[in-house]
C-alpha cells in the first residue's frame, strides 16, 4: 500500500514486523514528483532504509520483491550486477560502483512503526 507522503512531513513507511529480523523488505511512497521505492534491512529493533536504487545505473536492487541481502545476510547485494554494499551505511564494496554509496533515508522508529522523516 503506497504512503502519501509531502516535504518536511513525517510518515509511516511500514511495521517494524513487516520485516523480518535480519531480512529486508521493500516499500515505497507517492510524491508530487512519482513513485520513490525503499529498502528496509532490519537488525533487532533497529532498521537502516536506503532508496532502492543502484548508483551504478539507477535500477532497483531486489532480485525478488523485497530481497535485498546476500544469502548469508551480511551484505546488500544489487540483482542486475551483482555490486555488494556495507548494511551499516550502504558503502559499496565491490561490483561496477565500488567506492560509491546507496542514499541513505532518515528514519525513526515509534510504537514499532518506521517513519520517514523530512
Amino acid at each position: 500500500m503506497p504512503v502519501k507522503k509531502t516535504p518536511g512531513e513525517k510518515r509511516a513507511l511500514c511495521a517494524l514486523d513487516d520485516i523480518p529480523d535480519g531480512g529486508s523488505n521493500g516499500f515505497f511512497t507517492e510524491t508530487s514528483d512519482g513513485r520513490l521505492l525503499y529498502m528496509v534491512i532490519r537488525k533487532g529493533d533497529g532498521v537502516f532504509v536506503y532508496e532502492n536504487k543502484c548508483p551504478h545505473i539507477g535500477m532497483p536492487l531486489d532480485y525478488r520483491p523485497g530481497q535485498f541481502l546476500t544469502a548469508d545476510g551480511a551484505m546488500i547485494q544489487c540483482s542486475t550486477h551483482g555490486a555488494k554494499f556495507r548494511i551499516e551505511d550502504g558503502h559499496c564494496v565491490s561490483g561496477p560502483c565500488e567506492g560509491e554509496s546507496l542514499k541513505a533515508v532518515a528514519s525513526e522508529i515509534k510504537g514499532r512503526k518506521v517513519y520517514l522523516l523530512g
